[in-house]
């Protein structure tokens, strides 16, 4: 006999509580668990710790979230509250468009590192408001350059997967390297000896590593951020160009 099914388990996917408490907001406990997550990580939130942070019980927290994975589906929704989207008022620069986005998307998750991590968070569901409206504008854009439905949503899922890749990288590195008491700069400096000594008997690695010798490590990530998204771009204007070559 097939297993009845469960409701989804979902901030999103069950009504919210009409009586509100007027002591303990939903706005203010998860403010307070966005806070203690930049500060602290993934590993310092719990419904106890969030408790205490917030001078009550975590009962209380229940009258607003049923368990923490709830309480992660709004944190991530508030904290995509910040990614700005451009309008979609000419088709003929969507490309600049979708990547002020993918830049805005970046800034917003090495700002909060612990993003990028709970973006791949098992049962998460994407229905927040700010989440659909990100993802809403985005799709305008797709859809204004000439993307059909369906294909423009696949675009758009293809830019952010490389955009979450690429800064979560980055975010688990400046996280390390916080914890070093290291600058950038002063890390590679330490490590480089032992990487050329590493590279003797490769010559490719040996010289990419001499054109890399001397780069500034900020303007470096930069660098390689905006040469994967803009090979992406490339990808997605070709396709464009075949979807108008069919019309």
């Amino acid at each position: 006999m097939p297993a009845k099914k469960q409701p989804i388990p979902s901030v999103w996917t069950r009504p919210r509580p009409q009586k509100q408490q007027p002591a303990l907001s939903r706005a203010q406990i998860v403010s307070e668990a966005v806070k203690l997550l930049d500060a602290e990580g993934i590993e310092a939130l719990s419904m106890r710790r969030l408790g205490t942070q917030l001078g009550a019980a975590a009962t209380s927290l229940y009258r607003h979230v049923a368990n923490k994975d709830e309480l992660l589906e709004l944190v991530v929704d508030e904290i995509y509250g910040e990614v700005a989207v451009p309008e979609a008022d000419d088709p003929a620069r969507w490309r600049a468009a979708i990547s002020a986005c993918a830049h805005s998307l970046r800034t917003t998750g090495l700002r909060h590192p612990w993003l990028t991590a709970l973006l791949g968070h098992a049962g998460l569901v994407y229905l927040g408001p700010n989440m659909m409206r990100v993802s809403d504008r985005v799709l305008a854009i797709l859809r204004s350059a000439g993307f059909p439905p369906g294909e423009a949503d696949q675009a758009i899922s293809s830019v952010i997967a490389y955009v979450i890749g690429m800064t979560g990288s980055e975010a688990a590195f400046l996280s390390l390297l916080a914890r070093t008491g290291y600058t950038e700069q002063e890390w590679i400096e330490q490590l480089w000896p032992a990487a050329e000594q590493a590279a003797q008997e490769h010559d490719r690695l040996r010289e990419e590593f001499a054109v890399q010798r001397g780069q500034d490590p900020v303007r470096a990530r930069e660098e390689n951020f905006v040469y994967g998204l803009d090979r992406i771009l490339d990808g997605l204007q070709l396709r464009l160009d075949q979807l108008s070559g069919s019309r």
